[in-house]
């Protein structure tokens, strides 16, 4: 088996700076007790004002007050690395989350499907990227292995033990996973790589050290197994952003609300999965006295998607249609419907196709623009009189046709007379003879006719009326 090892080595400081609409403002991450905060991790664009990791907030405002702070926050950190899992469980049934910041994958099963391992490391660090998150990526036979190595290397591939060998005998022995209390004593004994600590007698190490250390060096090189616990997917997504000030309109609500469902696409990818209704909570800011409901909105669809762009169409749509009653403070996405996904069917050899909109989106886009009952289908029925023919059905009903003969898509609401020198007969007389059953009856003789300038129509004469042509509707 081969194991990658993607190292996420600023985890919590990209998932906070990808959801900013300024990437490129200097920003930390403060943590500590009221008295004393301190920087968790800086941004590069704080590191070229002098900020460093452990510093006191109070030294880096006596510096400069030109950068950013947000709250480090050990569960949204961990909201971001199942994010990432959900997202590497789309090229692997094995991902592990051991380690923290750390995703585990066996892509040796995956190679036939995503093609050899350069190829198939080039997609992994192409989406990462695009997603926000730095990242050294490295494969090794065994996955504690990969989780050492990429401690001092990235872009690493190794396939064979006796390479792995060669390779962890040539590492820091504080670099290799050992406590750090081992890892020190090893160092005061001169011991600085791992190829010395293996050179002692066996014996020696089992008398002066834990048992646990043998048991990591053997796992370390392959000679014992070990048992992960592999991530599963939840049936529900939920996330939920504070937003850095108040918001009062919709259009500063669009960014964070792109990011929460581009996270949600990444998400049913992992799945394979497409989702048909999320809700969007929009929190406000608490009123004097008394807590102010959320305002719900909720997004339906007729069919199962997961198309990032396409969601956040629908959810605008859906959001522009809302008065915002008071200013928001957070924004909350849950989805719990989430169906398998069926990609829709296309053509091999489609004619400019990225200029054509598949039916599913166009009729869900006009649904969010215009409301649920302003798009509705058709469906035919089983009467031969044209305005009883067919009634307005849901969307995602296909219409079934019961007859062969040629009907015009566009009925008007009234007929209406057409001179009879303005156009040209193509085909007809079609007699319709119904409707005495219930007081509708109707006896016309139909045809096909074309005007001057090229449309078809279909119009109609009273059986007995000599009188003009009365046009009917209109053929595409």
């Amino acid at each position: 088996m081969l194991w990658a090892c993607v190292l996420l080595p600023q985890l919590a400081l990209d998932g906070v700076m990808r959801r900013r609409a300024n990437p490129e403002e200097p920003l930390a991450l403060i943590s500590g007790t009221a008295q004393r905060r301190v920087l968790q991790t800086v941004n590069a664009a704080a590191r070229e004002l002098g900020l460093r990791p452990g510093q006191s907030l109070n030294a880096a405002h006596a510096m400069t007050r030109e950068f950013a702070t947000v709250e480090y926050d050990p569960a949204q950190t961990d909201h971001w690395h199942r994010l990432l899992a959900a997202w590497a469980y789309r090229f692997s049934s094995q991902v592990s989350l051991k380690y923290p910041r750390v995703l585990l994958m066996e892509v040796e099963s995956s190679l036939g499907l995503f093609g050899p391992w350069p190829v198939f490391e080039a997609r992994l660090r192409e989406e990462l990227t695009a997603l926000g998150f730095s990242h050294r990526i490295v494969v090794a036979p065994n996955p504690v292995a990969a989780r050492m190595l990429a401690n001092v290397h990235d872009r690493l591939a190794v396939t064979c033990t006796a390479e792995l060998q060669e390779l962890l005998e040539q590492m820091p022995v504080n670099r290799i996973g050992l406590p750090q209390d081992v890892a020190t004593a090893f160092a005061r004994m001169g011991l600085h790589r791992l190829r010395q600590v293996l050179a002692l007698p066996r014996d020696t190490l089992a008398r002066r050290f834990p048992a646990q250390v043998l048991q990591h060096l053997d796992t370390l090189l392959g000679r014992r197994p070990v048992a992960l616990q592999c991530y599963v997917p939840p049936d529900h997504f939920d996330t939920r952003l504070e937003l850095n000030f108040d918001v009062e309109s919709h259009q500063a609500l669009l960014f964070p609300l792109k990011r929460m469902i581009a996270d949600l696409a990444v998400f049913l990818g992992g799945r394979d999965s497409g989702v048909q209704r999320f809700v969007i909570h929009l929190e406000h800011v608490p009123s004097v006295g008394s807590v102010a409901p959320d305002t719900l909105i909720p997004v339906g669809l007729l069919s199962a998607e997961r198309e990032a762009t396409m969601l956040f169409e629908l959810a605008r749509g859906r959001l522009e249609q809302v008065v915002v009653p008071s200013p928001v403070r957070a924004l909350r996405l849950q989805a719990k419907d989430l169906p398998a996904f069926v990609p829709s069917h296309r053509e091999l050899f489609d004619d400019r196709p990225q200029q054509n909109m598949p039916w599913e989106q166009l009729r869900e886009r006009l649904r969010a623009k215009l409301g649920d009952e302003a798009v509705s289908g058709l469906s035919f029925q089983a009467d031969h009189r044209p305005e009883c023919a067919w009634q307005s059905c849901s969307t995602n009903k296909p219409a079934t046709v019961i007859s062969s003969v040629p009907r015009p898509g566009w009925l008007l609401p009234e007929p209406e007379p057409l001179a009879q020198a303005s156009v040209r007969v193509l085909a007809g007389p079609e007699r319709i003879e119904s409707g005495w059953w219930d007081g509708g009856d109707m006896r016309r003789d139909y045809f096909l006719v074309e005007t001057r300038s090229g449309q078809r129509g279909w119009a109609y004469r009273r059986v007995g009326d000599d009188s003009d042509l009365l046009l009917h509707g209109w053929f595409a």
